[in-house]
């Protein structure tokens, strides 16, 4: 056995890159436990692996006392003197009582803590190999799925995908490849535990650095991300060269830089805007493709704002189902709440006072991160001139807004 265990040794040193002093260590340890349960010996013991021979010896640890009260764990004073002169009470003295057929139970030991060490040794270099991919984008295969999870291969890892990191609409198949991002690397007691995602937005960020130079050479920097997945985003981008125009950058020559981008998600539309200092005109801009008359700050809600766009536009500002404003909110930062010319106008006649204040008041802090639930104020207001009668669910209780808006919708018709 013992040139066997050593060419093990040496074999879990060159190619699995485990250090044979560990798994000696640990074979040791592990020898140690086995002796007591089989031999049913509680007192101190210790084992020696021999490095050059391969040899295995057990020794139990005695100390050296004046009365000897318990002989598996003293030898008295005239009996360690008789071994050696320069005993004195207190040293320790090891006797070697290998039982003649600890040998079996050696290489049966010796297997599992070999075992078990290659398993624990393939784990962190897996854990240490996918750590360094965390958020970060990579290529992986479909494997399987089932009701909770797709199952991607990274290689030499199965990821998991969980529906809310799934791409609605979104059909994976055996052995299709996708690009995933790598939200969570854990080291689980079965194995490390990569956790991928299609619909964080960063996800989209590593799209764009992958598909613009600019971006990955830092000249043009995505500011924020705001995204409902497989639908569409919005991405606010600014320059750090006066020469280079971030939003033509990022889209490229005819699309072809955005449209790759468009096509790895499956069609999910990009509206990519330019962030500016000017924060008016960065909302205005978050609202594309409307166009925005005004925007005005409440001076009792240093995150709120109030936009004014074309009577004929509304609806394009407030997009379907309030997509456009909502994702223009989470881009921003702010609460935005939409009016149309007529009844803003209306309004300024109604409180020329409040209206004055609110356009003295001094701007909000620039874009900051929004939360997922911020919303959008859409008044009843808004939804009186929506050409489609079936988003009633927006109305408000302002019957005095509600009333306005009516009157303008009938001077549209």
């Amino acid at each position: 056995m013992s040139k066997e265990l050593l060419g093990a040794l040496d074999t879990l040193e060159s190619e699995k890159g485990i250090k044979k002093e560990v798994v000696i260590d640990a074979l040791e340890a592990a020898l140690v436990s086995a002796y007591k349960r089989n031999y049913g010996q509680a007192q101190n013991v210790e084992v020696d692996f021999d490095q050059v021979k391969g040899n295995i010896h057990v020794y139990a640890v005695k100390e050296v006392v004046e009365d000897v009260f318990d002989s598996r764990l003293e030898v008295s004073l005239q009996d360690a003197l008789e071994i050696n002169r320069a005993y004195e009470i207190g040293d320790d003295i090891r006797f070697e009582v290998t039982p003649k057929n600890f040998g079996r139970i050696a290489a049966q030991t010796a297997k599992q803590v070999i075992m078990q060490r290659v398993r624990e040794a393939e784990r962190g270099i897996i854990f240490d190999e996918y750590s360094q991919y965390e958020n970060e984008i990579v290529t992986g295969e479909v494997e399987r799925q089932d009701n909770r999870f797709v199952y991607v291969s990274l290689g030499k890892v199965e990821a998991v995908m969980g529906r809310s990191d799934q791409l609605p609409g979104e059909t994976y198949r055996i052995h299709d490849k996708i690009k995933v991002f790598v939200s969570k690397v854990e080291n689980a007691t079965k194995g490390p535990q990569v956790f991928v995602s299609r619909t964080a937005p960063d996800l989209l960020k590593r799209l764009f650095e992958q598909e613009v130079p600019e971006i990955f050479d830092g000249i043009v920097e995505i500011v924020s991300i705001a995204r409902e997945a497989g639908d569409r985003a919005k991405v606010a981008v600014r320059s750090n060269n006066p020469n280079v125009d971030p939003v033509g950058t990022c889209v490229g020559p005819k699309g072809q830089r955005v449209q790759t981008i468009v096509n790895e998600l499956h069609g999910e539309n990009m509206d990519i805007v330019e962030w500016t200092d000017d924060t008016a005109v960065f909302i205005a801009n978050a609202l594309n493709p409307a166009e925005v008359l005004d925007v005005i700050f409440d001076p009792e809600n240093e995150r709120g704002c109030t936009v004014v766009v074309p009577d004929y536009q509304l609806s394009l500002a407030i997009g379907k189902r309030g997509q456009n404003a909502r994702l223009a909110a989470k881009l921003t930062g702010f609460k935005i709440d939409i009016k149309s010319e007529t009844e803003a106008s209306d309004i300024m006649d109604a409180n020329p006072t409040d209206v004055a204040a609110a356009e003295t008041a001094d701007e909000a802090p620039e874009t900051a991160d929004v939360d997922a639930d911020d919303s959008v104020d859409s008044a009843a207001s808004d939804q009186a001139v929506e050409p489609a009668p079936t988003e009633t669910d927006q109305a408000t209780a302002d019957e005095t807004s509600a009333a306005a808006s009516d009157e303008s919708a009938s001077d549209d018709e």
